[in-house]
């Protein structure tokens, strides 16, 4: 969502970072590039005003000015205004500190990812040790109510039984009261949307408010929308006192301004992201990480959180000694396959690392892709467990097996197992070098393994 806004800044502070000596009127150009940045990105005008003149402020300083690196600090006086635009170092975390059952009802226009948030939000509450309760409230549109039961069923979440039939109030004050009788501690409440903000739908918002009292009422934002989405938030905020901000749909192809105009707006925090249709797509938002991603600093702090939620410490112990023993296979490439994907998308991974993002647009689709991984993937099931234990006995008849099975060709089977035998043999190479060794040796096989280019 941010690639444009991220390559013009970038621009702009590669000049800076070249200037040995700073002056007001380079930092006034500097800025005015910055200013035209932010405006095409779809940021709120008069946010941008205050941005600007909070920044110009800052960098016409004498300490910066006379600084031994006065491009490298405006860039840092950059990076902290962001930060401050989108929310600061605040905690966001949802305030669940009530008696349970803890109402949290979810609310905004129809198209904007409201059910499926609910299940996702359900599902980390869920990884908090919490036990939430899906409520489908929405008696309006067609099939709410049972697309709600369905997430419910894939994510193991209990879904409240309600029907089309039922008063949306007379819904969540029953679903409040069976989960006091049944030990749920949470109740997400699904709400009716519209496609734009009416009488009808605020007042029967207001009724289910005064009626449950819901510790966080959470607007739900699809950021594809960009100001419109700011606009609307307002709108709920007015009448309901919205206590923060879910922005769906921050994966898409949108300018992005919804996410960096919505809290100076609102006054609001923005209190997750939504990053893809996956129902474990769900991010606790952090601003100084989304700024270090789109100054192209990486998020190192997500990635070893995402690391830490699939790492299964009997599996890496069990894979250090294979690796030792230079008996790491196929079989074993491919379980580190499905805990990479369980982290999220390729691209996301790696714009998480610093200086990543900007190669992966260097190597203009060298680098690997999701497709390649699930080529990858079809080959190596399709084979049997003897040769993924042992690729050596694999012949030209399995080959041509293995590509038919997979869908692929011969030649992308050979290119594969030929990659494979060279990684194992940097591999043991390094082994002797110790844990710093073994790490290259990974690193290699991944370079050398995903690609099929």
């Amino acid at each position: 969502m941010f690639d444009s806004l991220s390559e013009k800044l970038e621009s702009v502070f590669k000049k800076l970072r070249g200037q040995g000596v700073m002056t007001e009127d380079n930092i006034k150009e500097a800025l005015r590039e910055v200013r035209l940045a932010l405006l095409e990105a779809d940021v709120n005008f008069k946010v941008v005003k205050d941005f600007v003149e909070n920044v110009r402020a800052k960098a016409v300083g004498t300490e910066v000015l006379q600084s031994l690196t006065p491009g490298q600090q405006v860039v840092r006086i950059v990076h902290d205004e962001l930060v401050a635009v989108m929310g600061g170092h605040e905690d966001n975390s949802l305030d669940l500190a009530a008696k349970p059952p803890v109402a949290v009802m979810m609310v905004g226009l129809q198209g904007a990812g409201k059910t499926t948030t609910c299940g996702k939000l359900g599902r980390h509450l869920k990884g908090l040790k919490r036990r939430p309760l899906l409520v489908p409230a929405d008696i309006y549109r067609p099939a709410a109510i049972e697309q709600l039961a369905t997430v419910g069923r894939q994510l193991g979440l209990e879904v409240f039984n309600s029907s089309a039939d039922q008063k949306p109030v007379d819904i969540c004050t029953s679903a409040m009261a069976f989960a006091e009788l049944n030990g749920y501690d949470t109740v997400i409440l699904d709400t009716a949307g519209r496609h734009q903000i009416d009488d009808f739908l605020m007042n029967e918002l207001a009724e289910i408010k005064a009626a449950v009292l819901p510790r966080e009422i959470l607007f739900v934002a699809d950021a594809m929308t960009g100001q419109e989405a700011v606009n609307v938030a307002g709108g709920f905020n007015e009448r309901l006192d919205i206590t923060g901000v879910v922005l769906t749909k921050l994966d898409g192809d949108a300018k992005g301004g919804a996410a960096l105009s919505i809290k100076a707006v609102t006054g609001k925090p923005v209190k997750f992201v939504g990053l893809g249709e996956k129902l474990d797509a769900l991010e606790v938002f952090h601003a100084d990480r989304l700024v270090s991603r789109i100054l192209g600093m990486g998020d190192v702090l997500t990635l070893v959180e995402k690391a830490q939620s699939v790492f299964d410490e009997k599996e890496s112990a069990r894979l250090q000694q294979k690796l030792k023993k230079s008996q790491f296979d196929l079989e074993d490439f491919l379980a580190q396959l499905q805990q990479i994907k369980k982290m999220g998308s390729l691209e996301s991974i790696m714009g998480m690392i610093p200086g990543m993002g900007k190669m992966m647009k260097q190597m203009q689709g060298a680098q690997p892709s999701e497709k390649e991984m699930k080529r990858i993937e079809a080959i190596i099931r399709s084979m049997t467990p003897a040769e993924r234990a042992n690729h050596g006995i694999i012949n030209g008849s399995r080959r041509l097996r293995i590509a038919k099975g997979s869908g692929t060709s011969v030649q992308e089977v050979n290119q594969l197992l030929k990659r494979f035998t060279e990684a194992q043999k940097v591999v043991k190479q390094l082994q002797k070098l110790g844990p710093k060794g073994l790490l290259k040796g990974m690193g290699g096989l991944g370079r050398g393994m995903l690609p099929f280019g």
